[in-house]
């Protein structure tokens, strides 16, 4: 199976290479030819544009920053529609909204092609590692037979029913995921302000009741003074108002969710911060500026 691959950022390039190393032949597509020089240097072969991707390629997944990114990805000229043929399968790995999911679906019926959307988690550790967890939505016979390539990129994939599934499944993890962020930060802000050790904290709260992935992956990180993003604030702050739209359509209120989106805004549109990781939301308070 020939595979394209188009999104070469800090997820997509971990996720390439496990392919790769899987000994699956990839040809990559990304705006920016430059951002993708690690994986053709890994042995990814390039195209110039989604239509050339889906001309050549078996299986088609994308992975790209907002819902307008894929919506260029898959439509226009040199779209992937315009380029694909009968029988394939694409899978937008993106955080999108379930409306763009269904829509997706909904249109490459009209080329014989299922479009699954299989948002993940994890990180840049898990695209790394190969453990990032997928939340898919779609064609049930398309999914059952992405499960060899699932198997090398993930360490659990489940399929929750149609179209769009797999993104409301992503925002009640991003619902989730702010709130553990917004609990770390707190709680680190606050050991700080006792005049305790922070590391020690966070090492007796990892082996009790608080224990959670955001502590353990992006604690030691804040502590480090590493900010680099292993998943842009910027790009969470996309999914939070992605999750809202969403519960708002179905009459939700979510205040701590509400509360995620205020700060988050005010990190990534005041402090200008949103190229850094989400665990830069501690840069809120002054005693980790």
């Amino acid at each position: 199976m020939k595979i394209g691959f188009i999104g070469t950022g800090v997820m997509g390039r971990g996720i390439i290479n496990n392919l790769l190393q899987a000994n699956y032949e990839v040809v990559v597509f990304n705006r920016t030819k430059a951002h993708a020089q690690s994986v053709l240097d890994n042995g990814a072969t390039w195209a110039d544009s989604p239509k050339e991707i889906a001309e050549a390629a078996d299986l088609v997944i994308t992975m790209v920053g907002y819902p307008k990114d894929v919506e260029e990805q898959y439509y226009g000229d040199n779209g992937l529609f315009a380029g694909s043929h009968a029988g394939q399968i694409f899978v937008d790995m993106t955080t999108s909204t379930p409306t763009l999911a269904e829509q997706l679906a909904v249109d490459g019926e009209k080329y014989d092609v299922k479009v699954l959307d299989a948002p993940v988690s994890g990180g840049d550790v898990g695209a790394k590692n190969g453990t990032l967890t997928i939340m898919a939505g779609g064609d049930e016979a398309a999914y059952d037979s992405l499960q060899p390539i699932f198997d090398v990129i993930s360490k659990a994939a489940n399929r929750f029913g149609v179209a769009g599934r797999g993104q409301h499944t992503k925002m009640a993890n991003q619902i989730m995921i702010a709130a553990t962020m917004l609990g770390m930060s707190e709680m680190m802000v606050y050991a700080k302000a006792a005049d305790i050790d922070v590391a020690k904290v966070m090492a007796t709260l990892s082996a009790g009741g608080a224990q959670n992935w955001s502590l353990d992956n992006y604690g030691p990180r804040v502590l480090a003074g590493d900010f680099e993003p292993g998943f842009y604030a910027k790009h969470l702050l996309k999914d939070l108002r992605i999750a809202l739209d969403e519960a708002a359509k179905m009459n939700l209120s979510l205040p701590a969710t509400d509360l995620a989106e205020a700060l988050y805004t005010k990190l990534v549109e005041q402090k200008n911060l949103g190229d850094e990781g989400t665990q830069a939301l501690v840069k809120l308070w002054a005693q980790f500026l």
